[in-house]
Parts: structure tokens; sequence; C-alpha cells
């Protein structure tokens, strides 16, 4: 079974951090964005593991997400 998980990037003083919207604990660092994204593609493939060891599903979150625009007051 494949699943789409949302990464999200951003910029820090050391690099990047990254996180998966929908399993929030998945979450790492690298100095660059490409670091980021293989380290947290392999953080996402250790939980993965991990709650398959624990006989536990990982969280299918059924949400929608946009961005929303906001004009400055």
């Amino acid at each position: 079974m494949v699943s789409t998980l949302t990464a999200r990037y951003v910029k820090i003083d050391s690099g990047y951090m990254g996180q998966i919207l929908e399993w929030p604990e998945v979450v790492t660092e690298g100095s660059d964005l490409e670091e980021c994204r293989a380290s947290l593609k392999d953080a996402l493939h250790e939980m993965v593991l991990a709650y398959r060891d624990m006989g536990k599903e990982p969280p299918q979150e059924h949400a929608l997400f946009e961005p929303l625009a906001i004009h400055a007051l």
C-alpha cells in the first residue's frame, strides 16, 4: 500500500528542519534541503517499521491542506 504524506521544510539557522504534517512525531534536520529530505524519508521509514513492530498502524489522517491568503491590517 502506498500512502501520500505531506512534508514541510523550514529554513533554520543550522540548515533545514523537516516534518511530516500528518505524523508530527516524524521530524528531522539537515544542513541543506537535500540532506533534510533524505533524513526525513529515513525517519519516516524507521517510524513505520517501529509501528509495525508494535502492531500499530501508522496514523492516516484524512485532511485537506490548503493555503489561505491574509491581508495585513
